[in-house]
């Protein structure tokens, strides 16, 4: 799809700041996520951890990009197409 829109620089800086932010959480909640897998290799009692890291951080990470991703969308005029209302 070929489309002329064209987004302010200013607008433009806020996604982009947007991007950097969501990008900067979900690296954290992957490293933390990581850590505790491989710990709970060597100590089964992390086990219990991870999940709660897993069943914390993933939702607050679909929400984050389903924010970002109907922010973009408005920016550029698309309709979402296939967004989740909520994680199953």
């Amino acid at each position: 799809m070929t489309d002329n829109t064209s987004i302010p620089r200013d607008e433009l800086a806020q996604l982009q700041s947007k991007y950097s932010e969501i990008k900067h959480s979900v690296n954290n909640a992957l490293a933390v996520m990581m850590a505790l897998a491989e710990m709970s290799q060597r100590r089964p009692d992390y086990a219990e951890k991870l999940a709660s890291a897993v069943l914390t951080k993933a939702p607050q990470i679909v929400s984050s990009l389903q924010e970002f991703t109907l922010a973009l969308n408005e920016k550029i005029g698309a309709k979402p197409e296939g967004l989740p209302t909520q994680l199953q």
